[in-house]
């Protein structure tokens, strides 16, 4: 089920009026009919890979409870390597089998073989790569004795499937949303009010910024990129730059607002990235969830971030291992090396991510940031390494330095709307999201409202369905 559709439309105020108005002096019926409620959104796609996510939730939950009840360390160590593997084999066994086969099969190519390898023909389970982190959290963090294993099993597993941020994040951490599933919840109607107008920002970002960025960039990367002009390479990458970013930040608005509508409260993801001055604080800004996630579980725990050397190999594996974690192509592993490697230099100067926010005298930091961050993009997008590569060198090599091949491009309707965005976002960079802080006099509140809500309405298509990038992760 996707946000932008006349289901959800319909699902979201009958979901909510049952939560609250019939099982809302109950936090255990609360709990059980949001599991349900999730369970019927995300089989909404495909009800076969709801096994997956039982599995995934109930295995963990089991495991959990093994870590905390062991006597010994070392068998302590025995269930969690065993959470890894039912939780990683999962992601291995949908999302990388192909890949390490066709690996495989090119090696054997080289040496004279000529092997008959099995491939799998299936479909990837939606948001697998976002549950399987979400409740492999649960278990390393009771096996580190941050978190006592739960008993309530209804509550552990709507909190690895809660429906808004189920499939695309943020990818929560147990420590932090499983106690509030725990504990009774209230209606506050300042948090619902707030809640709303973050849903509108995100849907603004999806369908008036992604879905009308996306023709376009699609035509520009599926064509011949040893004809196309450079300004229009150009234009490609910088469309798709703010496309996955209205996407990825739209879909994370709306989950983070919805949520608050059912008296929960989630982990921001996005804090305006392309407001940053240098790699480290982009990734303090950008997918913070998980971002967050590989610092805590993978980066520290490989030990040597103390020294120099020990930062440069952790941050390059822990960047690479990212890329990766986005999907089973050398494109994608290229991304996450590339950022590791703009990181380099920040640390061999021993820079620290800015923590104030940014001002106008850093636009020139900040243009510096966005072109290397637009770059990496070409390789995340494309299908594979050599059109990649393609695509940069003529960029700059045909690049059209004449006037009016730039202006055409500026000119163009989506243009102004990203404009539109930046300049909103500019303004409310010091708040948790663009709506956040709007003018107390009620009529221009409701003029901005209503404004928002018609130009989403013009640029909607409910005929056609523009799923999420990052539903394919």
């Amino acid at each position: 089920m996707l946000f932008p559709s006349f289901t959800f439309l319909v699902f979201l105020p009958l979901v909510f009026l049952a939560y609250w108005y019939v099982f809302g002096r109950n936090v255990e019926w609360q709990n059980a009919f949001i599991l349900v409620a999730s369970y019927v959104f995300y089989g909404w796609w495909d009800w076969r890979f709801l096994g997956l996510l039982v599995l995934s939730s109930m295995g963990d939950l089991f495991i959990g409870r093994a870590i905390e009840n062991s006597t010994g360390q070392r068998q302590r160590k025995a269930w969690l390597v065993f959470s890894l593997m039912v939780n990683l084999g999962m992601l291995g066994v949908f999302k990388y089998f192909n890949f390490f086969m066709d690996g495989l099969h090119d090696l054997l190519l080289t040496v004279g073989l000529q092997p008959h390898l099995p491939t799998l023909r299936v479909l990837l389970p939606v948001g697998i790569s976002f549950y399987t982190f979400q409740s492999l959290s649960y278990t390393i963090d009771v096996y580190r004795g941050q978190l006592k294993a739960t008993r309530d099993p209804i509550a552990f597993m709507a909190f690895v499937s809660f429906f808004p941020q189920l499939v695309a994040g943020p990818i929560e951490r147990a420590t932090h949303l499983l106690p509030q599933f725990q504990a009774p919840r209230s209606f506050d109607m300042a948090a619902a009010r707030d809640g709303l107008r973050q849903m509108l920002w995100g849907f603004f970002k999806k369908i008036v910024i992604a879905d009308s960025c996306s023709p376009i960039v699609d035509k520009i990367f599926s064509g011949d990129v040893t004809t196309t002009p450079g300004i229009t390479l150009f234009f490609g990458a910088f469309f798709f730059a703010f496309q996955i970013y209205g996407d990825f930040s739209g879909y994370s608005d709306i989950a983070i607002g919805c949520a608050r509508l059912f008296g929960l409260q989630l982990n921001r993801n996005f804090n305006y990235p392309y407001f940053s001055r240098s790699i480290s604080e982009f990734w303090r800004r950008w997918h913070i969830s998980l971002s967050t996630w590989f610092r805590d579980y993978v980066y520290m725990p490989l030990g040597g971030w103390r020294t120099q050397w020990g930062r440069l190999r952790n941050i390059l594996i822990t960047f690479t291992t990212s890329g990766f974690w986005h999907g089973a192509n050398w494109t994608f592993l290229t991304w996450g090396a590339l950022h590791g490697a703009y990181y380099v230099p920040e640390i061999l100067r021993d820079g620290k991510a800015r923590r104030d926010d940014p001002e106008l005298r850093d636009l020139p930091r900040i243009i510096i940031t966005f072109m290397l961050v637009l770059v990496a993009w070409v390789f995340f997008r494309s299908s594979s390494l050599s059109t990649a590569g393609a695509y940069l060198y003529n960029m700059v090599g045909h690049m059209d330095r004449h006037p009016g091949a730039l202006v055409k491009w500026m000119y163009r309707p989506e243009m102004g709307w990203i404009l539109f965005m930046v300049v909103v976002e500019w303004i409310a960079r010091r708040q948790q999201h663009a709506l956040e802080a709007l003018p107390r006099v009620n009529g221009v509140r409701w003029a901005i409202y209503l404004f928002l809500a018609l130009v989403i309405l013009l640029y909607v298509d409910m005929e056609t369905e523009h799923g999420f990038i990052y539903f394919q992760f």
